[in-house]
């Protein structure tokens, strides 16, 4: 069914971050093709329960964002085949992955990032090129699924790319917005809306409550 407003059509998106990876090393492990951990019933049938129905599902081209779906179903949630769409994949570390992220924050100071948002790593890219790639593809489901609910699961870096192209910021300030893991995140796109504020953050992150409580405590 195609949700409109006043005659304009609204493409609603539903970005889900996928479940946790196991990784008590604490390495940075960027595009590499980790498994993830789908255990916490409770938690996916909350999510699945603020998902809409009847929407297109989408998944980055990795395996945690694809497990992290079929969790989301398997609790309840209406997905349909999901598209598996590589621009929504986290950011490519290149020479980092596999490093620790205590050695690499040694050599890298920015607080809310691996590193300098506009940088790209050695043998991979920056987090402005994740954005490019994202960006281009939310404008091509969006044109493909005009006034549909897209529900799109993905990654962290890719949240935050979204968040920034629906809010024109920059990269420095994109990086800012945190992404749990599992966290529902709305953005809605207005169709005939001048181009300047056609997008609508809804709202971020949500989670629930005795999660965020326990997240405060740990």
């Amino acid at each position: 069914m195609t949700a409109a407003v006043n005659g304009s059509a609204v493409t609603r998106w539903w970005w889900v971050r996928h479940a946790p990876v196991p990784n008590p090393e604490g390495r940075c492990y960027g595009q590499q093709d980790k498994d993830c951990d789908v255990s916490n019933d409770a938690l996916f049938r909350h999510q699945a329960s603020m998902l809409p129905r009847g929407a297109v599902w989408l998944t980055s081209g990795l395996l945690r964002a694809k497990r992290t779906a079929a969790a989301l179903a398997a609790c309840g949630a209406d997905c349909g085949e999901p598209i598996a769409e590589a621009r929504f994949n986290e950011q490519h570390f290149g020479d980092w992955q596999g490093r620790t992220y205590v050695e690499l924050r040694s050599s890298n100071s920015h607080l809310f990032w691996l590193g300098p948002p506009a940088v790209r790593v050695p043998g991979g890219e920056s987090f402005v090129d994740l954005f490019e790639r994202t960006r281009e593809g939310i404008l091509d489901h969006t044109a493909r699924h005009r006034g549909r609910d897209i529900i799109a699961v993905t990654h962290g870096g890719t949240i935050r790319a979204a968040i920034a192209h629906a809010m024109t910021l920059d990269p420095e300030q994109a990086v800012r917005f945190e992404a749990d893991n599992v966290s529902v995140t709305l953005i809605e796109h207005y169709e005939h809306a001048d181009p300047a504020h056609a997008w609508r953050v809804v709202f971020t992150n949500v989670m629930p409550s005795e999660h965020r409580a326990h997240r405060a405590l740990a």
